[in-house]
């Protein structure tokens, strides 16, 4: 009967600003990614490029494809930082890939906040029936874009300092 296979999550560092094993969750991550190359760059400069969509829907007045652009740039931000910690995200809610990144990692309440305030444009933006009338382009206006363009932003930021750690 061969041996059973065991398998060890690494217990050395991705990047220096993800340090150490962490969560169970992350252990689970390091199995299953083993052998995968690290993507999170690419992740990353997508986001930067969606962040930069953002700014030229503002521009054209296409609020809400600016507003979901938005979101789009923050949530590959931050599953880029997953990815440069060594985990997997899954999913698209902005603020609980924040509060799932690793201990290692220290986002302000402020910044999870901002994540939260993206999600709400992740779905309304884009389809009529998520508001009780009228297209998503009807809802949505420079205030909306701006203040999307602004915490991603700073989502992106975050996340390009952490990475260069």
């Amino acid at each position: 009967m061969p041996a059973a296979t065991t398998f060890a999550a690494p217990t050395t560092p991705t990047s220096a600003g993800c340090n150490g094993v962490g969560s169970a969750r992350q252990a689970l991550s390091a199995i299953l990614t083993a052998g995968i190359p690290n993507r999170s760059r690419d992740w990353f400069r997508q986001a930067e490029r969606d962040l930069e969509q953002a700014g030229d829907s503002r521009s054209a007045g296409r609020h809400e494809w600016s507003c979901f652009a938005a979101h789009q740039a923050a949530e590959k931000a931050v599953k880029a930082l997953h990815l440069s910690c060594g985990q997997e995200a899954w999913g698209d809610a902005i603020g609980r890939l924040i509060g799932e990144l690793p201990a290692e990692v220290t986002p302000s309440e402020e910044l999870a906040k901002m994540g939260h305030a993206l999600d709400g444009y992740y779905i309304p933006a884009r389809y009529p029936n998520g508001h009780p009338e009228g297209a998503p382009f009807e809802h949505y206006t420079d205030l909306q874009s701006q203040q999307a363009i602004d915490y991603a932003g700073q989502i992106v930021e975050f996340v390009r300092i952490q990475m260069a750690r």
